[in-house]
């Protein structure tokens, strides 16, 4: 387990280098994105390899002549990517509309990246009525046969269906370990968690499933051996007691050292509802079948991918429903037991910080301990957002 941990921290410590080695050793075409709502499934169908880009850790070199210094830290490093010409081995690129942020960013690249082909998925923002399921299939649709176009190849009804199922694969791994993880957060580190989820976003699938794979086989195995030891020591893991657990929530998690903090300082993230986190693999979706059919009766994999992703819980950008998020946050907090959430926002981030006022209103009524930390990068001073953390834990 630990040697697989290893192989995806270097893999997510240098994303671009792997992206490379996938196109040069494979011959496959690698296609990047930026956003959780990019329907991997259709890429990999094409016989393509999809990379999600996070931008560059550290000071920026070329963005500041195409975008204020007030912008979304990961927008401007995933431009920066661009314009250095550190992602020329991309095929193209796929931008969904989210946020404003990223659809101005998808022009910026359009308009500056010269190399590859440039793809917008225009989703729609609500998505709890029949009218937006009809358009999301659609956009899939129209998806599928653009993709197609600028690859040249058919993307096949079997081909779908296996990509579908390798990544329904991948996020029931990946909530299994959330799971295994939840129930004793000593398990395995949440610097170790984030490495896998973004990992998953990276890889070869068919590979990150295997590793997936190893990684829960070893946490069953760590429980049994536990499960063995003399009751006098099985009784009472060391330091259990003193882990105060806590929900993360909030967008992109690009800094590994982050839940580490949280750990020195007595808490431990027992689940998170982060786009580098649960909402990436949450509602694994239903299983198809070789002859199209679903648990909900008859249907296509392209209507099992819309459906996911209208089920899933929503980021910011998306709405369905006034409430929605704020109850399924505090839903989180009561079944994983948790004693606090930290509201984690990317500084200028507008959709987050929107959500805000109301997620702290519902927080507050239901007497729930909360931190809205707003950071970019790079990170403050460590020993800052440790005492901030500390000061936190304190509360309760």
């Amino acid at each position: 387990m630990e040697e697989a941990i290893k192989y995806m921290a270097e893999i997510t410590a240098a994303p671009l280098m792997y992206g490379r080695r996938i196109q040069k050793e494979t011959g496959r075409r690698v296609v990047g994105y930026v956003c959780s709502y990019t329907p991997e499934e259709i890429i990999i169908a094409a016989g393509a390899h999809p990379l999600r880009l996070f931008g560059p850790m550290g000071e920026l070199e070329c963005v500041d002549t195409h975008l204020q210094s007030y912008c979304c830290s990961v927008v401007r490093g995933i431009l920066e990517t661009g314009l250095k010409g550190d992602a020329d081995f991309l095929t193209g690129m796929v931008f969904p509309h989210t946020c404003d942020s990223i659809q101005r960013l998808s022009d910026l690249w359009r308009i500056n990246v010269t190399h590859g082909f440039h793809l917008d998925l225009v989703l729609p923002v609500k998505l709890n009525t029949d009218s937006a399921r009809k358009y999301y299939l659609d956009v899939l649709r129209r998806f599928r046969m653009e993709l197609g176009k600028k690859l040249g190849v058919d993307i096949g009804d079997e081909a779908l269906r296996k990509a579908y199922e390798t990544l329904r694969e991948i996020r029931r791994l990946l909530a299994g370990i959330y799971e295994l993880r939840s129930a004793n957060p000593t398990l395995l580190s949440g610097d170790d968690l984030l490495t896998i989820v973004k990992a998953a976003m990276i890889m070869d699938r068919r590979e990150a499933s295997d590793l997936l794979q190893r990684v829960a086989t070893g946490l069953k195995a760590k429980i049994e051996a536990h499960k063995s030891l003399p009751e006098s020591v099985n009784s009472s893991p060391p330091q259990e007691k003193e882990i105060k657990r806590l929900v993360l929530a909030g967008g992109i998690c690009n800094h590994p050292r982050l839940h580490g903090m949280i750990e020195a300082a007595g808490g431990a993230v027992v689940w998170d509802d982060m786009c580098t986190g649960a909402r990436y693999f949450q509602t694994a979706g239903p299983g198809i079948e070789s002859d199209g059919s679903t648990a909900a009766g008859k249907g296509d994999t392209m209507a099992a991918i819309a459906e996911r992703y209208l089920n899933r819980e929503v980021c910011p950008a998306k709405h369905n429903g006034l409430t929605s998020r704020a109850e399924a946050i505090i839903s989180l907090v009561r079944e994983k037991q948790a004693r606090g959430v930290i509201l984690l926002h990317l500084k200028f981030c507008d959709p987050h910080a929107f959500d805000y006022p109301y997620l702290k209103n519902a927080l507050d009524r239901e007497n729930i301990p909360h931190l809205m930390l707003e950071i970019e990068d790079p990170l403050p001073a460590e020993g800052q957002l440790r005492t901030r953390f500390e000061a936190f834990l304190e509360m309760f």
